[in-house]
């Protein structure tokens, strides 16, 4: 959490060179299709790996958490790259490096606290962090997947530039995408109870919002016509 804290300061000095940030100086380059399904496909493989190295868990508790997390990063590993519509796009190998490395760590100390450590109560279900984290989890999974359909519509198939997206929270934020994957980590960190749930949920904090605030610069520099309501990432608030 304290490396997680020390990147979102640099972020908000530097942004990450892929996507509409993408520019030279960064070394070899790679279709970034592939780098999104090298960057994430890990994670799964590490968390499978350690949470079923000695034996299954037998907590129901454990299954339904690993479940929605092995849900979210199979989607984004596997069919979002294969979705986007981004022919000719490409992505610094050093951002897919530096991804991979902290999947393997994420990955790790999920799965080996879900193996080891993860014990809850019968009536878990029935506990207000429980019912309240799931309910965060699966809202900030749908405007997630929603913000992410809009983005891939708005580009035609031959298409690689750059338009104003509308619908959904994008009339509040310009990057309800990035709200919604904060808010899903946030409601696994307090349904799973755990420390290191909540060190992913800080880490995502730490990248997204940089991240965010950089698209909603880019986008009032480049669209002299971009709704000037919009926040960077939080509706109403920042």
């Amino acid at each position: 959490m304290a490396v997680g804290i020390a990147v979102f300061f640099y972020l908000l000095r530097q942004n990450a060179p892929y996507g509409r940030h993408v520019r030279p100086g960064w070394g070899p380059t790679l279709d970034n299709r592939l780098g999104w399904f090298l960057m994430e496909i890990p994670v799964v493989v590490v968390f499978l790996t350690v949470l079923l190295w000695e034996k299954p868990p037998v907590s129901a508790y454990v299954w339904l958490f690993s479940s929605c997390f092995l849900f979210h990063y199979l989607y984004r590993s596997i069919v979002f790259p294969l979705r986007l519509r981004t022919t000719g796009k490409r992505m610094p190998l050093v951002i897919v490096l530096s991804a991979i490395c902290f999947n393997f760590v994420n990955g790790f100390f999920l799965g080996y606290y879900f193996a080891h450590f993860a014990e809850y109560p019968s009536e878990w279900w029935t506990d207000a962090r429980f019912w309240s984290g799931m309910a965060l989890f699966w809202l900030g999974l749908g405007i997630n997947w929603q913000s992410d359909n809009i983005l891939i519509r708005l580009r035609k198939p031959s298409s690689t530039g750059y338009a104003i997206p509308r619908g959904g929270l994008f009339g509040k934020v310009s990057c309800p995408n990035h709200f919604g994957e904060i808010l899903e980590w946030t409601g696994f960190a307090l349904m799973t109870w755990s420390l290191p749930a909540l060190a992913f949920a800080v880490w995502t904090v730490a990248n997204l919002a940089p991240r965010a605030w950089a698209h909603h610069r880019w986008y009032r520099e480049t669209f002299a016509d971009y709704p000037g309501e919009r926040r960077a990432l939080i509706p109403y608030v920042l």
